[in-house]
C-alpha cells in the first residue's frame, strides 16, 4: 500500500515538471541569448574539465580507501 502511495506521489509531481520538446528550444535560445553562441563552448569545456577532474579524484580515492573501511 505505501508503495503504491509512493509511485502515485512521484508520477504527480513530475506529470508537470519535466519540460518538452517546445519547452527545450525555447531554453536553448534562452542560454544562446543570455550567453552569446562563442561562450558556450568555452562553458561546456569548463564543465567536461570539471567532471573530469572529479572522476581523477574519485578513482583516486577508491585507491587510497582499503577494502571494507567504508562498509557500515
Amino acid at each position: 500500500m505505501m508503495a503504491l502511495k509512493l509511485a502515485e506521489t512521484w508520477t504527480r509531481t513530475f506529470a508537470l515538471g519535466l519540460p518538452g520538446g517546445t519547452e527545450w528550444i525555447l531554453i536553448l535560445l534562452v542560454v544562446i541569448l543570455l550567453f552569446g553562441a562563442t561562450k558556450i563552448p568555452q562553458l561546456m569545456r569548463g564543465i567536461g574539465r570539471g567532471t573530469g577532474e572529479f572522476k581523477k579524484g574519485l578513482e583516486e580515492g577508491r585507491k587510497s580507501d582499503p577494502p571494507g573501511e567504508n562498509q557500515a
